[in-house]
Parts: structure tokens; C-alpha cells; sequence
């Protein structure tokens, strides 16, 4: 197979065995409206074509020591268990000398039992499991086709995977029910679960005037009125993570974390950012450009981004097209760049760009304050957080730099916060807070 010039030596693909078909109906899932794509499609992913992605999949990054197999959805359990023995039949069949394979899957994993959880556990697959938190939050919005919440199936599928020790990161995504609550939510992950792989994903349903009012319904409501989701409108749907919210919700767990569980528990979000201190760049959110992550449908159609699979932005389909050419075609490298090039000038100079870089550009829908347009719609938010936790991430960047353990950081905080406390203590009511608002003492922490 000849490789472009111009093609990354590593990319990202989530393949979407099923499309957008799902057993729940969860109301903030956009990609349930996919299905509107694929009119009269069976939405099953045939044996040739999934015999031709691995096989392009693997044999496009050779020089990639490791090479993520990754399944999503919809939800990708429905394809079968012999689905997915067929996936490592042909990852062992097209493996590159050198290659090491990483099977991933992502799953509401209603559907999970013991034998699911033997052949993760035989053949490694990391699983990604979608938990919104405890069963009265998580039931809010991650319901069933009857509209039924789903957490008590969820939990036995959790159950399965723990007793075959199979690694799990919880998916837990933030939104208007979650977003007040985040300590809670949490301390249920680490405490409850005894989860220690962690991602937090922002809702954010981008919505027009026109499509709102279907919009607020859900995304599951009857086909014939069903919109089909696309990133078009500056308006978001009550269900969505308000910006500042979202800053707060990540600082709170923020300061519980970096003093009791580095280490330990690893927080997508807090790793990520560390590596943005270190000018290390791991998720494409916060990259300088992207075009590396793409997103594959049941039919073979190749799509710039998971977020992106839209008319527009198909780059065609790999079993007409070799996948590294559609990677590599100036479509799709004009679509990463365009990340950098969009930038407004709010954000070029912006004091945490080298942490954020505008976030990902399918929220970039708000204007900055001279009305320029391609502001993040999280970017006050973002400042928060990134403000908030610039101290601890200088020192355990510097504690990397000398080969020395981050979770060193927790004894730093734990001298810092002993000094504020004696300070607080010999504060006088005139005195400038200890806490380093400005503010007097009895006008701040003194009241």
C-alpha cells in the first residue's frame, strides 16, 4: 500500500459498527439523529468491510508502536460478541512486526455480562463505560427505549467487568443535572465504584432557533420530526453544562484530587493539562490543529471528526478510496489546520492558549467582546480551570522535569494549606485576606 508524503504517521479512528443505533435513548445523545444518514441502512458493519479497515488501519501506521482498535456508537455491543472475535482474528492476521495492538471499546454497557467480560479481559480491551453518576442523576437523562432509566442494568454490567478485573475508564459526561453536583459525583467514581480512570465530557447541544424547541425534546423523538443534528447555531439546550459551571465543576474536583489521589486516580482532564504545561499534547481538544481523529460509519463513509459526521464533512468511503488518502487529502489536512487558523484574536492572546488552543471548534460558536466570531463557547469556563490549578501544575511540571514523581504536589498542598490556615488565624478584620482576594478580612473570609 502506498502512503502519501503528507500522511500522519499516527491517526485515531472511531469506528461505528452499528451507526447510530442504540438500545437506550438517552435525551442529550445528538448522535442518535445520525441514523437519519443512513435511510432504509441495516446499520451492521459487513465482514468485508471491517476485514478491509483493520487491514488498512494496521498496515497505514507501521511506525506506530501502538495502534488503538477503537469501537463506539450507537452502542457497539449489539453487533455481537462474534463481531468483536472476529476484530482480534484480524488485528492478529494484519498485525505490523513491532505493532503493538490496543482494542477499545465504548459502551452504556447495559448489555454486559460474564462472558462479555471474560473476552475483554482475555484479549486486554480497555472499556469505556458510560456512568452520569449516582442512579438518581445518571437515570435523569440516560434512559431506555420505554423511558426507563438504565443505571441499575448499567451497575451489573460494572459488576462483570470488575469481577474479571477487566480495565475500565467511566465516561461520566456534565450537564445541567451533574454539573452542581461535582464532588458528589466524584466521590461515587472513586469511593462507590472504585474507578480509578476518570473522563469528564462536557455537554454542549448546539441548537438554531428552528431546531430548538425538537431539540429540547431530546434527540430521540419520532423520526418524521427527529432534526438531524449538525454544527449549526450559536443556542444551546437547557440540558446542556453552562460555561462557568463547568470551570467550577472541574476545580472542584480539581482541589480534592491534587490533595488526596495523584497517583492514584487519573482524571482526563487533569492529565491532559498537565501535559499542556509540559508542551506535551495528548487530546485533540487542547492540540494546536487537529485532523488526526476521525470517525468511520457501519458503510465504510470516512468522516473528518466523530463530532463532524455530516454531509459536509464525509470524505469518502475507504472501500472506494484507501482510508490514507482520505486522511491525507487536503480536504481533511485543511480541516485540522483550520483550528489554529480560525483563532480569534481574543484567543491569540489569551494568557492559557498554550493549555486550550480555542478548545474544539465544534463549540466555537460564541463572539469574543470586539464581535469577532470563533470564541469557545466553554471559554470562561476554560479560564477558570486553567487559572484555578496553574500553581499545582507548574510544580509537578517541574517535579516531572527533574524525574521526580508528580504526586509530590500533595505534600506541597498540604504545607500550603496548613500556612493559609495559621495565617487566617492571625488575621486581623482590617488586615488583607489571607486567601489573596484583595478584599479586607472581615469584608471575605473574616464575615
Amino acid at each position: 500500500m502506498t502512503i502519501p508524503d503528507n500522511a500522519p504517521p499516527r491517526y485515531h479512528v472511531l469506528a461505528k459498527p452499528t451507526g447510530a443505533i442504540c438500545n437506550l435513548d438517552c435525551k442529550y445523545c445528538f448522535f442518535l439523529s445520525k441514523e437519519l444518514l443512513y435511510p432504509g441502512s441495516r446499520f451492521r458493519m459487513a465482514d468485508e468491510l471491517l476485514a478491509s479497515y483493520i487491514r488498512q488501519l494496521l498496515e497505514t501506521q507501521k511506525t506506530a508502536p501502538e495502534v488503538n482498535i477503537a469501537w463506539q456508537g450507537g452502542e457497539p455491543t449489539l453487533m455481537g460478541l462474534d463481531f468483536f472475535r472476529r476484530v482480534v482474528e484480524l488485528a492478529a492476521q494484519y498485525r505490523q512486526p513491532g505493532q503493538s495492538i490496543l482494542h477499545s471499546i465504548q459502551t452504556n454497557g447495559t448489555r454486559l455480562d460474564d462472558e462479555w467480560a471474560a473476552f475483554f479481559r482475555q484479549h486486554n480491551f480497555l472499556v469505556g463505560l458510560s456512568v452520569d453518576g449516582p442512579q438518581p442523576i445518571h437515570d435523569t437523562y440516560r434512559v431506555d427505549k420505554g423511558g426507563q432509566g438504565t443505571f441499575e442494568r448499567v451497575m451489573q454490567g460494572w459488576q462483570a467487568l470488575r469481577r474479571r478485573a477487566v480495565d475500565v475508564n467511566i465516561l461520566c459526561t456534565v450537564h445541567a443535572a451533574n454539573a452542581d453536583r461535582p464532588l458528589e459525583l466524584y466521590r461515587f467514581f472513586r469511593d462507590e465504584l472504585g474507578a480509578e480512570f476518570i473522563q469528564f465530557i462536557p455537554i454542549i447541544e448546539r441548537t438554531t432557533p428552528e431546531t430548538l424547541p425538537l431539540a429540547e425534546q431530546g434527540w430521540t423523538v419520532g423520526r418524521a420530526q427527529r432534526p438531524l443534528y449538525t454544527q449549526h447555531g450559536d443556542l444551546v439546550t437547557t440540558r446542556s453544562v453552562r460555561p462557568e459551571q463547568y470551570g467550577r465543576f472541574l476545580t472542584a474536583i480539581f482541589d480534592e484530587w491534587v490533595r488526596r489521589d495523584v497517583g492514584r486516580v487519573y482524571v482526563q482532564a487533569f492529565d491532559v493539562a498537565l501535559g499542556c504545561w509540559l508542551g506535551q499534547y495528548t487530546l485533540c481538544v487542547h492540540t494546536p490543529t487537529c485532523g488526526n481523529a476521525l470517525a468511520l460509519e457501519h458503510n465504510g463513509d470516512l468522516y473528518a471528526c466523530d463530532h463532524y459526521v455530516e454531509p459536509d464533512y464525509r470524505l469518502g468511503n475507504i472501500l472506494e478510496t484507501p482510508m490514507i488518502d482520505l486522511i491525507a487529502s487536503p480536504q481533511q489536512r485543511q480541516f485540522g489546520l483550520n483550528k489554529l487558523t480560525s483563532l480569534p484574536k481574543q484567543c491569540l492572546t489569551c494568557d492559557v492558549r498554550f493549555a486550550c488552543h480555542g478548545g474544539c471548534p465544534k463549540d466555537r460558536f460564541l463572539t469574543t467582546a470586539d464581535g469577532e466570531p470563533g470564541l469557545h463557547y466553554l471559554c470562561a469556563g476554560y479560564k477558570i480551570f486553567f487559572h484555578h490549578i496553574s500553581e499545582a501544575m507548574n510544580f509537578m511540571a517541574e517535579e516531572l522535569r527533574h524525574n521526580r514523581a508528580p504526586a509530590g504536589v500533595m505534600a506541597y498542598m498540604a504545607r500550603k494549606d496548613a500556612a493559609l490556615r495559621q495565617a487566617f488565624a492571625k488575621a486581623g478584620r482590617n488586615d488583607p485576606c489571607p486567601c489573596g482576594s484583595g478584599k479586607k478580612y472581615k469584608q471575605c473570609h473574616g464575615r
